[in-house]
């Protein structure tokens, strides 16, 4: 087994066999969701979160790999390559200690020692750091030359020569590094010439703030550094100082001689000259990337909420983009979110042609039979809800069911109807129609409408435009990966865009998909993509198993079960004298299975114990059902509110402080993570979820800076 397994096993306390064979597959070119669902038996059972751990601990191995070898190579070609030097690089894996062997060869500019060096100061540093001169001004007269003017030049020179040395020698920086990890504080004031602009009031809180470093959560973090970056606040971490500079000259200095005193104050300036920033801009830099990481988490994990949210399914439904001024755009869609008609209504003011607008939504819900009726969250969505429920009061006709009325989120939805994903859907409409349509499709299908839009755009994230933008696109992207495998994807009615986060696809492969789709019709067996072009036995093993195809003349291909087992359950089949089908609906001949029978050297305990599983359920959806919601009456802005109050609401967003809730009035109000529950809270995700139906008390509201303060508790 490599060193990488090793490393990676100890940090993640994984087995180094299980982390092996997941790193083996990884370099295969398996995705994750394949390794986690199809290989369980070369990971021992690891799930898709250790796998992506794995995955990027090794990426982070990798990369250091990388910076050995051109550390090495650089130090060779300066000749000051060494055995032992060549043997801690190479032992070493903590990229902070790599760089600190490295530090005193890397090339550098024309520091003040490097100065010093060059008018021949060194040995006369040499001399002070030794401290047994007894005179320092004496020995530094041989020092005095043509480049050095005077005894004065010349011990200042060899003080810059040892603040330097203190600055890059390893112990040093392990020291003060220690002294910024226990006991550094984070402060923060704000610009004194900004104090009183609009743009600071949102970072009020941050004017005079200080906690130790350790303390200070991640959105408190990027709050801060956003309000840096904007030139309101002015940050900086530090540890004690005079602690710092004590310990590291009771490492240089001897004794209280001439030499020492020189000593002590070239330690006290290269502590804080070279030593204290450089610490200072590594720690930053750590704080800021731990607190990406925490917020990209919490983005993250929103988002697979948002994107297994509920489907109302398969259902014709009217889609609404409210507004008041320029109407509600208003779109009709047939079962596969295909759209049939559009128009505009105006039923609010200015225009205020309700009855005209009762009429047309009551002849559209006749003569496209629609049956769920969607509305976008933004303005003027409370006063369109009413109206709506108005005119299907008013709906005299008995002929069909009354649809079910359902607000939906339409964060992005004005980035989704500008893209060029619209534009090649509805080249003839225009944005508000591309809106209204997304709008309707996410409540069918939520998951198949959000991949079309940029993940950042959909809003169930904080600072996510302050935090590194590779590392959040990357993790973003896994996310959309993983929700699109866990609920599987329809061969035949899948876009092109939903196709691409298959595991084994990407873009180019599911654009071959629906152009043979579309040359060659439906899909009537997984293995016809085997004859869609460029889509070779790798692709094909990695995607067909996530792929659905309901009516499919094998049952399996409209199962989770991959193709590699289906010999398996027809074995199984066979044994229990019945058909594939037969299996699927008979609890008895699948309890009658014994899956030790059937274990052989490829397929283990865990696929088996998968496919029995899927053959109770094949392809059944693990979203849940959705639920109608309605806000209170009489509660339409923030006025309508007094402390006290018990409203129901939907949590729009969660993060590490708390969740935010739409309670209906146009400004989510926010239950902090001490309001949650009656009980300690440690992560808001364990008590509430995306989306989620909850009843919140009023406990505050701050007019002044649009703030509302709700609670849980007692609820």
């Amino acid at each position: 087994m490599n060193i990488f397994a090793r490393l990676i096993a100890e940090r993640l306390n994984i087995s180094e066999r299980n982390v092996d064979g997941t790193l083996t597959l990884l370099d295969e070119g398996c995705t994750i969701p394949f390794i986690a669902r199809y290989r369980k038996e070369r990971t021992g059972g690891l799930d898709e979160v250790q796998i992506g751990a794995i995955s990027d601990q090794y990426d982070r191995l990798k990369e250091i790999q990388k910076r050995k070898e051109t550390i090495v190579k650089t130090i060779t070609d300066l000749d000051k390559m060494t055995p032992e030097l060549e043997r801690r690089i190479n032992d070493t894996w903590e990229a902070a200690v790599l760089e600190d062997i490295y530090l005193p060869y890397r090339p550098k500019r024309r520091t003040r020692a490097q100065v010093a060096r060059e008018q021949g100061l060194e040995p006369l540093a040499q001399l002070l750091l030794l401290q047994r001169e007894r005179d320092p001004e004496r020995a530094a007269e041989r020092f005095v030359t043509g480049d050095v003017a005077d005894v004065e030049a010349a011990l200042k020179g060899a003080q810059d020569i040892i603040a330097e040395q203190v600055s890059e020698d390893e112990r040093s920086r392990q020291q003060v590094r220690g002294a910024f990890r226990r006991q550094a504080i984070i402060s923060s004031k704000v610009v004194k010439a900004k104090a009183d602009t609009d743009e600071a009031a949102k970072f009020s809180d941050y004017f005079d703030w200080k906690e130790p470093l350790k303390r200070c959560s991640s959105h408190r973090l990027l709050a801060m550094r956003r309000g840096e970056a904007e030139g309101i606040l002015r940050i900086s971490i530090s540890p004690d100082d005079d602690e710092c500079i004590e310990r590291l000259q009771h490492h240089y200095v001897y004794g209280h001689t001439p030499c020492g005193r020189l000593v002590a104050e070239a330690v006290e300036d290269g502590y804080k000259r070279l030593l204290k920033p450089s610490i200072e801009t590594e720690f930053s830099n750590l704080s800021k990337e731990q607190a990406d990481d925490e917020a990209i988490r919490v983005f993250a994990e929103n988002l697979r909420q948002l994107l297994l949210s509920a489907p109302l399914g398969q259902k014709r439904v009217m889609g609404i983009d409210p507004g008041f001024r320029t109407g509600c755009k208003v779109v009709c869609l047939d079962a596969q979110g295909n759209l049939l008609h559009h128009e505009a209504i105006f039923p609010h003011p200015p225009v205020n042609h309700r009855m005209q607008a009762t009429v047309h939504v009551q002849q559209m819900i006749e003569q496209y039979h629609i049956e769920a009726i969607a509305i976008g969250n933004g303005t003027a969505s409370r006063e369109t809800r009413a109206f709506v429920e108005d005119s299907l009061q008013t709906h005299e006709s008995q002929k069909s069911k009354k649809p079910q009325v359902f607000t939906v989120s339409e964060d992005g939805a004005s980035v989704y109807s500008a893209s060029k994903t619209a534009r090649e859907e509805f080249p003839d409409e225009d944005v508000t129609v591309r809106g209204a349509v997304s709008i309707g499709r996410r409540l069918m299908d939520p998951l198949a409408e959000l991949v079309k839009i940029d993940p950042k755009s959909i809003g169930v994230g904080q600072y996510q435009h302050d935090v590194d933008q590779t590392k959040l696109k990357q993790q973003l992207d896994q996310t959309v990966m993983s929700c699109v495998n866990s609920v599987g994807v329809n061969l035949n009615t899948a876009s092109q865009h939903l196709l691409q986060y298959v595991s084994g696809l990407g873009p180019a492969l599911a654009k071959n998909i629906v152009d043979y789709r579309r040359e060659n019709g439906a899909f009537g067996s997984r293995a016809q993509l085997k004859k869609v072009p460029r889509l070779g036995p790798s692709a094909f093993e990695q995607c067909a198993g996530f792929l659905r195809i309901p009516g499919a003349r094998n049952p399996l291909d409209d199962s989770a079960v991959h193709p590699e087992s289906y010999k398996v359950v027809e074995m199984m089949a066979k044994d229990q004298g019945c058909t594939v089908a037969d299996l699927i609906n008979n609890k008895e001949k699948r309890d009658a299975i014994d899956p030790k029978r059937y274990v052989t050297a490829e397929v283990g305990l865990p696929t088996l114990s998968d496919i029995l599983k899927e053959l109770e359920k094949p392809g059944r959806d693990p979203r849940e059902q959705i639920e109608e919601f309605e806000f209170a009456k009489g509660i339409e802005t923030v006025d309508d509110l007094v402390e006290g109050m018990e409203l129901p609401g939907i949590v729009t967003n969660i993060t590490n402080f708390g969740a935010f809730v739409d309670i209906g009035v146009h400004q989510d109000g926010l239950v902090h993570i001490s309001q949650l529950a009656d009980k300690y809270v440690k992560d808001p995700n364990m008590v509430v979820k995306l989306h989620q139906h909850v009843r919140v008390r009023v406990l505050e509201i701050d007019r002044r800076r649009g703030r509302i303060s709700l609670s849980m508790r007692g609820l």
